[in-house]
């Protein structure tokens, strides 16, 4: 067939070098001699056929630009099929969807789709491939870089440092006031964001959802032998995603009980909604009931001070930096020349460095941190060696 008309959709939680993968797309594009259109509000666009013209002549250096120009949403096609209860019932809802998705995209009169969103959003494409063979090319997108299939996704880059430079930043009012920050930082279930910014900035605990943590003997004991050692303030690195073992949650918390994660509320792909657990704010609070922290920071003359931050969606905000400006680029690019070359059903995805093409399943599939990984490593030796190094 012949490639005309390609459309561009972003769908999920903006991120820093959405624009760079659109630009990227347009570049190849205007070279083929093809059309692009933007659709706009990710999988909402679709369904409700809002489209605008994507001229290149409009939008010099665009991926210097942060957020999405077409605009995004967490909009889901298959929200309903957390309703089904059997195997059988959610198949058929998958091929109803996948029927419905390709009419749709074919009442927008284009020949090929670009969807770039994380597993939720290439869950969706792999669907529409595999049930209607829609003409459908894939581009991973998480801020959190937990999508599997590639080594990094756009976006984290910049998240991380804007993460690391909030810490850095409170370092000074930490110092001033001899206090301990609690700075809460996105990843709803993985934790290379605060991981990768919390070894960075020398954060002195590191909390992730890969590995729960002992409220007593990650954070309490610590927290005493660091001021015993001599340290007058602390930065606590903690993922929005970070939770509490089981055993230390019955044995250590006052405020929250498992009731409390389980009642949490979903998004609309059935993920719990863990900022709203706010656990920089629970930890705070549970620290405020330890006497015996308020005790040990008094015997070492330390003012007993803890607040929280949460970084949030600040995190999000801003123009991508270089590598990520560079890397949406590529992926634009790839995405493209798979699209002139009629190779559907993929997604493309850094592999070392090179660009290459993987199944759209493997993007609607998560990765985490390995609980063997030579980061788990850094993050244990930093927190002990220190505090341990100046022990008398």
């Amino acid at each position: 067939m012949v490639i005309k008309k390609v459309g561009v959709l972003t769908g999920g939680g903006d991120c820093p070098g959405l624009n760079s993968v659109l630009y990227g797309i347009m570049l190849k594009a205007f070279d083929a001699g093809i059309e692009v259109v933007g659709i706009e509000r990710g999988w909402k666009g679709v369904l409700e056929n809002l489209t605008i013209p994507l001229n290149i002549a409009e939008h010099d250096d665009l991926h210097t630009i942060g957020g999405t120009y077409i605009y995004t949403s967490r909009t889901n096609p298959f929200k309903a099929i957390h309703k089904l209860k059997s195997e059988e019932e959610k198949e058929e809802f998958r091929k109803n969807i996948a029927q419905e998705l390709a009419t749709k995209v074919k009442e927008l009169g284009i020949d090929a789709l670009i969807t770039i969103g994380g597993d939720d959003t290439n869950g969706v494409s792999d669907v529409m491939y595999k049930y209607a063979k829609v003409n459908v090319v894939g581009c991973p997108k998480t801020i959190d870089n937990d999508l599997a299939g590639t080594e990094y996704t756009f976006g984290f880059w910049s998240g991380a440092q804007l993460a690391s430079n909030a810490m850095d930043n409170l370092t000074t009012t930490a110092r001033s006031h001899q206090r301990v920050f609690i700075v809460e930082i996105m990843g709803r279930d993985a934790g290379f964001l605060t991981m990768y910014s919390g070894l960075s900035t020398g954060a002195d605990i590191i909390l992730i959802p890969e590995t729960p943590f002992d409220f007593k003997k990650d954070v309490v004991n610590v927290l005493k032998k660091r001021v015993n050692a001599g340290y007058k303030y602390h930065i606590i690195a903690c993922s929005e995603g970070a939770y509490p073992r089981d055993e230390s949650l019955k044995r250590d918390f006052k405020t929250i009980t498992q009731e409390t994660i389980d009642n949490l509320p979903k998004d609309v792909f059935g993920n719990p909604v863990l900022p709203a657990l706010n656990i920089a704010q629970v930890l705070v609070k549970e620290l405020n009931l330890r006497e015996d922290i308020k005790e040990e920071f008094s015997k070492n003359g330390v003012v007993y001070e803890c607040r929280s931050v949460v970084l949030g969606h600040t995190m999000r905000a801003g123009t991508p930096n270089a590598f990520d400006r560079i890397l949406g680029l590529r992926y634009g690019l790839a995405a493209m020349n798979l699209v002139i070359n009629e190779d559907f059903g993929k997604m493309v995805a850094l592999k070392g460095n090179k660009i290459v093409p993987v199944p759209l399943t493997e993007g609607a599939q998560k990765k985490y941190i390995e609980k063997d990984s030579d980061l788990i490593e850094l993050r244990n030796l930093m927190v002990k060696i220190r505090y341990k190094s100046k022990e008398k």
